[in-house]
This record gives C-alpha cells, sequence and structure tokens, in this order.
C-alpha cells in the first residue's frame, strides 16, 4: 500500500527537498493621549522563555554541534535478501499464456536469487558504555551492522532489542568511554522551540540542520502508536535514529520520519516515549504494548443515525473486534458505543486508546458501553499486542 509517509532510511530511497519555512508575531499598539505607557501588572505581564536568545549566544548552533556530535553515529548494514525464481514475463502483470504456461516450470524449479541489500541510517549514544538508540526499520532486517564513531573509528553492532510499534531499537557495540547524549525532557516543548538535527542524510555524516519545532502530537500512517513530533529541521533518508536537539543540546527526540509530498515535513518520536522503550530493552530485550485488540470509530450525527440513535449519543463505536483479542473474550461486539472508560467519558478514538495505553497488560479496564437501547458494563483484561504480531493493519486500541 503506498503512502505519502515515508522512514528516511537511505534504503528508503526517497530524497526530501529543501524548503524554508517562515512565521511572524502580530503585535498590537495602544496610543492615548500622552505617550507614556502604563506599568503593566503582574496579571498583565507575559510570561518570559527562560531561553536564552541567539542573539546573546552567536555560536550556540555551532557549540551544540561539536558538543553532540562525538555522540552521533553512522549506522550501516547489509541484508541478505532471496528472491523465488519465477518467470521474469510474470512481473510485468501478464496474464495467461501458453508460451509463458511452458515456461513456468522451468523457472519454478531453478534456485532462488540472493541479493544483499545496504541501507544506512544514524544512531545516538545513550551509554558510555556502548548502548545506541536508532530506529526500527534502521536495524530491523539486518545480517550485519557497522557502526562507525565521529572519529572515525568503527564497530560491529549487535541488535540488544528493538520495537516495531514504536520503531525504535537499541544496538550495542564493545566499546567504554564513550561520550553519551544529554536526554531532554519532550513534555516541556512548544512549537516555535528551536530544533537542531544531527545525522547522516544520503551519507554524509554528521551534517547538522537547524529549524524548529512545528507542531506536536502528529500521528501518521506508518506509525501511528506514537504522538510524534512535527520539525521543518531538514531531515533527509539517512537521517533515521539521529537525534533532535532543543537549544541547550539536550536530545528531545528521535529523527524518524518524512513527509514524501512535501518540503522540510519530518517526524521525530518524543524523547519521553525513548526513554521508556530504551530502558524495557535493556532490561528485557522487548517492551509491552497495553491492547484490548478493536479497530473503532468516531460517533457523529451521521453514524447515529445510521446506527438508529438520537443524533446527540456521544461515544465511540466498536468498528470491529479482533478474533482471539481481549475484546473479544470480554464480550465486546460489533456496533457498542463505547460511553465510558474506567469512570471517564470518551468523545473519541484517542481517548479510548490513551487510557488503555495508560495501563499495563494483565491489567483490567472497566467499560461502559451502549448496546441497542441497553447500558452494559464490560470488563477488560488487557493484552500484550506484540503477542499477537498478525494482527490486521486497523488501528490497535
Amino acid at each position: 500500500m503506498n503512502s505519502q509517509f515515508s522512514f528516511p532510511a537511505i534504503a528508503s530511497g526517497l530524497i526530501l527537498g529543501l524548503a524554508i519555512a517562515g512565521s511572524f508575531y502580530a503585535g498590537h499598539y495602544f496610543w492615548h493621549e500622552k505617550p507614556v505607557l502604563p506599568a503593566p501588572t503582574p496579571q498583565e505581564s507575559l510570561p518570559i522563555s527562560k531561553t536564552p536568545l541567539l542573539g546573546d549566544r552567536p555560536n550556540v548552533i555551532a557549540d551544540i554541534a561539536a558538543a553532540v556530535t562525538p555522540s552521533v553515529v553512522n549506522i550501516d548494514t547489509r541484508s541478505s535478501v532471496t528472491v523465488a525464481n519465477m518467470n521474469p514475463f510474470r512481473q510485468f502483470g501478464l496474464g495467461a499464456d501458453p508460451f509463458l504456461d511452458r515456461l513456468d516450470p522451468y523457472h519454478n524449479q531453478m534456485p532462488p536469487r540472493k541479493y544483499e541489500s545496504h541501507g544506512a541510517g544514524s544512531g545516538v549514544i545513550i551509554r558510555e558504555d556502548g548502548y545506541i538508540l536508532t530506529n526500527n526499520h534502521v536495524v530491523q532486517k539486518a545480517d550485519e551492522i557497522k557502526v562507525t564513531l565521529s572519529d572515525k573509528r568503527v564497530f560491529v553492532g549487535k541488535i540488544v532489542g528493538k520495537d516495531r510499534y514504536t520503531d525504535l531499537a537499541l544496538v550495542k557495540i564493545d566499546a567504554q568511554g564513550l561520550k553519551a547524549a544529554k536526554l531532554g525532557d519532550s513534555k516541556i516543548l512548544r512549537p516555535g522551540d528551536w530544533a537542531i538535527a544531527i545525522g547522516s542524510p544520503l551519507g554524509l555524516s554528521q551534517t547538522v540542520t537547524l529549524g524548529i519545532v512545528s507542531a506536536l502530537g502528529r500521528s501518521i500512517s506508518n506509525l501511528h502508536s506514537v504522538d510524534l513530533i512535527q520539525t521543518d529541521a531538514a531531515i533527509n533518508p539517512g537521517n533515521s535514529g539521529g537525534p533532535l536537539l532543543n537549544i541547550s543540546g539536550e536530545v528531545i527526540g528521535i529523527n524518524t520520519a518524512i513527509r514524501g509530498d512535501g518540503q522540510n515535513i519530518g517526524f521525530a518520536i518524543p524523547v519521553d516515549v525513548a526513554k521508556q522503550i530504551m530502558n524495557d530493552l535493556i532490561k528485557n530485550g522487548s517492551t509491552p504494548h497495553a491492547y484490548i485488540g478493536i479497530a473503532m470509530q468516531d460517533m457523529d450525527e451521521k453514524l447515529a443515525k445510521f446506527m438508529g440513535l438520537p443524533a446527540t449519543t456521544q461515544g465511540v463505536v466498536v468498528a470491529k473486534v479482533e478474533p482471539s483479542s481481549p475484546a473479544e473474550t470480554a464480550g465486546l461486539s460489533q456496533g457498542d458505543v463505547i460511553q465510558k472508560v474506567n469512570g471517564k467519558t470518551v468523545a473519541s478514538s484517542k481517548d479510548v486508546q490513551d487510557l488503555v495505553r495508560g495501563h499495563k497488560p494483565g491489567e483490567t479496564l472497566n467499560i461502559l458501553v451502549l448496546r441497542g437501547q441497553s447500558l452494559v458494563p464490560v470488563t477488560v483484561k488487557i493484552g500484550n499486542y506484540e503477542e499477537l504480531p498478525d494482527l490486521s493493519a486497523s488501528e490497535p486500541g
């Protein structure tokens, strides 16, 4: 399935063009008979950011790059790909043909063809003893991983753990005394904050780009489970897995995706998500993900009318229940309207997802659903999403 979003590892073959995004602030001026403005009261005063202005530190970006570059690595991967030796004419979509049909048995008897695939991305050192955080899509299919430090030393990397759900992975190299990047706090980010990306776009190692945090809480089809940071700091194939930094040189995100049909629209996984995932990967090699196994649709007037309900009905409609899921075991049914979860009223699918993700597998949720004309309580024991890797592509809840 084609998607307008892509993961910017070099193997993806996508190149994002450059653009300049601008913003402005509109102020209001008030004139009085005397050109003297009254001193503002404390209530009228606007909050002043503690972040220093670039004019106060003219070399701040260069200083940050110099300080953080030793913590950023280049990751090269090699993968073996096996392809069935099918009749090459079939690859062009040609249908039934007597001549091609006679050739098929010949091609089917030939051994599969093997190819070697190479990819590249970035990573950030999070511990001085060789732990490196990167994207899962950078290393997930790698047979060999080569990690190159900023001082040109090369190490063999081994995967400690990976999480396809958040597209994060942890790689370990046999090294000591490395410089670990300082991890910041993505909860305090605001649109307009400075953002700096460091990585190896198109193999150009230790490339520094500058922009701002364009938006928060973004969701994309390739990575619908994480509320992403959007930035206009240039991100290109090869930046995947590299750090997004604030003006203090702290990691605020892990660069992971770009908008293929746009310019300078990139996305990063918030560092607060990465902290939790990497700790789980270090301890267990994997991380749990709470889910109940439903696809949902937000209620609106048209849907309520279609279901024979009052137009004012609120809640979230269960569009599908995954077979053998916790939701099916608990008795949730297609067409149920979820109205409360653990006593909290829900108005959107995201409300339900956030409440589910706020719990651990094994815990229970008390869900109140409208079924027909009756309110029915349902108790669901939360499952672990990783235990069912073949779920459909619907949004897990």
